[in-house]
């Protein structure tokens, strides 16, 4: 097995990774030091990557695995802390989860991206623009999840099948979610925030879905 750690900015390595092979990069990794590891993990048959850095840095990884059709590579993720994707996927932290990158086993687990071809690990936040309120509606698979106003859409993947959750904040209540294949709204203006990085823009309609191919958790 062919083992490569990606440290994002200034992740801390778990003593477990320290004797790694280790490539520094942006808190979002440059898609060329991607590219310049590749072939050599593709020396192996059974190449691994690590990151070390927040769901920001985990989706950037796989987004850039997914347009460049290499999603047999193996990845595990070391988040410094319990984001969003480290709660969806079922991962410790810093040395357990380290361990678990390292040692443990890859499973296919469903891959899911938006309509802009963005991959999503943790939590997008769907609201009106400036933090407003969101307008319009929104179905997971042939289930409406809301038609009108809500304070916000929050939109996650799962680790089993069919994929994806959606669900909107309720008075008083537990936010109940919708489980899916892909969770679509229509609205007159929409600002998105993916795995903690805001879209610099208001879009008029929003999908995320299971895309075609899974792609390799270590877990």
């Amino acid at each position: 097995m062919s083992t490569h750690v990606l440290r994002c900015a200034d992740a801390p390595v778990p003593i477990a990774l320290a004797a790694q092979p280790t490539s520094q990069t942006a808190a979002v990794p440059d898609t060329a030091l991607i590219d310049e590891l590749l072939p050599v993990l593709a020396a192996d048959s059974l190449p691994r990557l690590i990151v070390l850095g927040d769901d920001a840095a985990l989706a950037a990884v796989l987004t850039h695995l997914m347009r460049t059709e290499r999603l047999h590579v193996e990845v595990g993720y070391v988040p410094p802390d319990h984001t969003y994707a480290a709660r969806a996927y079922q991962l410790g932290t810093g040395s357990a989860a380290a361990r678990r990158a390292l040692e443990g086993t890859a499973q296919e687990v469903p891959l899911i991206r938006d309509d802009t071809g963005t991959v999503l690990v943790g939590r997008a936040k769907i609201t009106g623009v400036n933090g407003m309120p969101l307008t319009g509606e929104a179905y997971v698979d042939e289930t409406r999840l809301f038609s009108g106003e809500v304070r916000a859409m929050f939109v996650s993947p799962t680790l089993e099948l069919p994929g994806v959750r959606a669900g909107v904040p309720r008075r008083f209540r537990r936010r109940r979610w919708t489980a899916g294949r892909a969770a679509q709204l229509g609205t007159p203006a929409a600002v998105i925030n993916r795995d903690g990085v805001q879209s610099d823009r208001t879009v008029p309609r929003s999908s995320f879905y299971r895309h075609h191919e899974p792609w390799l958790l270590v877990r």
